[in-house]
């Protein structure tokens, strides 16, 4: 089957089988190796996306279900420059990754939660990533992070 979907703002499109996961079109066939495959199973949000601006787990939608979609990647969140995001840049700044592996959909999560709460509580932030496991940080930087990314007060001074 033809799949022909937006990634990034960019049209791609490619050969897949009906089986052929979005996660696997994305990495395999796209060459974005940012959105991780973890658990195939749904469980950890490591291989997050958003499509159509919603939050989704690309290893629980096929590729032919994106078809005509706008599709967005870890590798879409920079500025136009280059420079990282304010998310990312949060993230970087308040320690909130360690081995790196869930943070592309830790990213992604957070960026879906922020376009819909722009300023949520750190409640609000903890249950939106209740989808996505982290085995390294125990949370907390991240969640610093996403407070930092919302324009809020963060207690903890980030590292110089």
């Amino acid at each position: 089957m033809k799949v022909q979907m937006t990634v990034n703002c960019r049209q791609v499109s490619g050969e897949v089988e009906g089986r052929t996961l979005l996660v696997t079109f994305l990495r395999d066939g796209q060459g974005l190796t940012g959105t991780h495959t973890g658990c195939d199973t749904s469980q950890c949000g490591a291989c997050t996306v958003h499509v159509n601006g919603q939050q989704v787990k690309s290893c629980t939608m096929f590729a032919v279900e994106a078809e005509g979609a706008e599709v967005a990647t870890i590798e879409g969140m920079a500025n136009a420059d280059g420079s990282l995001s304010v998310l990312q840049q949060a993230f970087q700044d308040y320690h909130g990754l360690q081995c790196g592996f869930c943070t592309p959909g830790m990213v992604m999560a957070a960026a879906s939660l922020l376009a819909k709460n722009p300023r949520p509580s750190e409640a609000e932030v903890r249950r939106h990533l209740e989808g996505n496991i982290c085995r390294c940080t125990g949370y907390h930087n991240i969640v610093k992070a996403i407070m930092a990314a919302s324009g809020q007060h963060v207690t903890a001074v980030a590292a110089e």
